[in-house]
């Protein structure tokens, strides 16, 4: 047995004993191109598209350039797997063994984690192989190029779900009961409850009588804006293939599960990072040398971007998240933050626990960036800071898009929110993005907005048959 598998038994020891709850995890050593590819597709094994080639791309660059190490990727469920680079050495592989148990506490425990877990059912990562094998099969039947205009639609769609609905969501119901208002003149309510003696209808003694039954109408499609695009365009599209609507909800699955991944990685990073570090300080049964040589790679993950005199233009979340646990644990106690950390997503836990004195020991401010690339300190507005802190993070990270209505010549109406966004949008992004829908819903795609002078403006595509 190794060093490492003998102090990962004492190190889950500390971590049992602190209360931390979490499902089985099983580690794996992995060379650092598998660890890239992981970091990329979020995955170990994830549909086949050339978007995560370039991603790929980018995140190589980024760790030849010293910009980024990756020494572990979690993937939550029941079991958790936690993949280590084999490049790490003891020290380090210690730390990450520490930080892993404290992801996996948090996975198991934070109800939006919970929740889309239940759902997902604690085994992602074979659901995405499946995934990926459904679509090698489409390819070989369809071909590459039909697979790929689909992934295109489903992949630039995939942050817009809905996670307040279920995964397995069903269809709008077809019909709704309406039950006209009582009427308003006694004589006609009375002389409506009389039954005709000629038609063998029985006299009603509820109020209203047969004018005041209820009736059945039509539902629009949508019954109310919908917010959903993936579980929308794969239920209602009026001429998808079968084979196309299992690669949209496909994709949805899966953004079901990367969604509490985003939306928690400050709490998330946070606490992972203050309980190997607690773990650590903790363990008196690590060596000297081991422990001063993790505390050091500790020091390396929680510093913030920026140190010294310097100024950073970028936060880093293992900073923040790690400085914020570590203060609400030292003035609340381990069980008042288990509670938020049950709670809470990140929007919660920087407008709840940010505090002014927080944010000025961190030196947190707002910056404005003029034409010519010049950059100044704007304000320390605490509300301000939060606000841009969490701005990346609302609805997915995506701008918010509702489906209206569907046009009686089949045309898809989309209207973005503008002023919940507090932004417009990228017209040429957005034409590219609606190009791709266009494919998939094979009628015209409509999408309103604002542009730059806040004016409204239409972007999209005419049914051109």
């Amino acid at each position: 047995m190794s060093n490492e598998s003998l102090y990962l038994e004492k190190i889950e020891d500390l971590a049992r004993g602190f209360g931390l709850d979490y499902f089985p995890v099983r580690f794996q050593s992995v060379p650092p191109s598998f660890m890239t590819e992981v970091a990329v597709y979020g995955l170990p094994v994830r549909m086949p598209h050339w978007s995560f080639g370039v991603r790929y791309i980018y995140q190589l660059i980024q760790h030849r350039m010293g910009h980024s190490h990756i020494f572990e990727v979690v993937v939550p469920g029941d079991p958790g797997q936690a993949f280590l680079a084999d490049t790490n050495n003891e020290a380090e592989n210690t730390l990450v063994l520490a930080h892993v148990l404290g992801h996996a506490d948090f996975s198991k425990n934070n109800l939006l984690f919970r929740r889309t877990q239940e759902q997902v059912g604690y085994h992602i990562v074979e659901q995405a192989a499946a995934h990926a094998y459904q679509i090698n099969q489409a390819i070989e039947k369809y071909g590459q190029a039909r697979v790929e205009r689909v992934l295109d639609a489903a992949l630039s769609l995939e942050q817009h779900i809905d996670t307040h609905m279920d995964l397995r969501r069903v269809p709008y119901p077809s019909e709704e009961e309406v039950t006209p208002a009582p009427s308003q003149d006694p004589f006609r309510e009375r002389l409506a409850r009389l039954a005709p003696r000629d038609t063998g209808e029985q006299a009603s003694d509820e109020p209203g009588g047969p004018a005041g039954s209820a009736r059945r109408r039509s539902v629009p499609v949508p019954p109310h804006p919908e917010t959903d695009l993936l579980w929308f365009i794969a239920h209602y599209a009026p001429d998808m293939e079968p084979w196309e609507r299992d690669i949209f909800l496909a994709v949805r699955q899966e953004s079901f599960y990367f969604q509490p991944i985003f939306a928690c990685q400050i709490m998330n990073e946070g606490w992972a990072s203050y309980w190997h570090a607690r773990l650590l300080r903790e363990a008196s049964f690590l060596p000297q040398d081991l422990y001063l040589e993790a505390i050091k790679t500790h020091s390396d993950v929680v510093r913030p971007y920026a140190a010294d005199e310097q100024i950073s233009l970028a936060i880093n979340p293992y900073h923040l998240g790690f400085v914020l646990w570590d203060r609400l644990i030292e003035e609340g106690g381990i069980a008042a933050a288990r509670r938020v950390m049950t709670e809470e997503d990140d929007a919660g836990f920087i407008r709840n626990h940010l505090d002014q004195a927080l944010a000025k020991e961190l030196k947190l401010f707002q910056y404005r960036q003029r034409r010519n690339g010049e950059i100044t300190a704007a304000d320390m507005d605490l509300d301000a800071i939060k606000e841009d802190l969490l701005r990346a993070k609302y609805n997915f990270g995506a701008p918010h898009i509702v489906v209206d209505s569907i046009r009686r010549d089949g045309c898809l109406m989309l209207r973005h929110d503008h002023q919940l966004d507090g932004r417009g949008l990228d017209p040429d992004a957005a034409n590219h993005v609606l190009e791709y829908i266009q494919q998939v819903w094979r009628r015209g795609v409509r999408l309103q907005t604002i542009n730059k002078r806040g004016q409204e403006e239409w972007l999209g595509i005419e049914d051109t048959t």
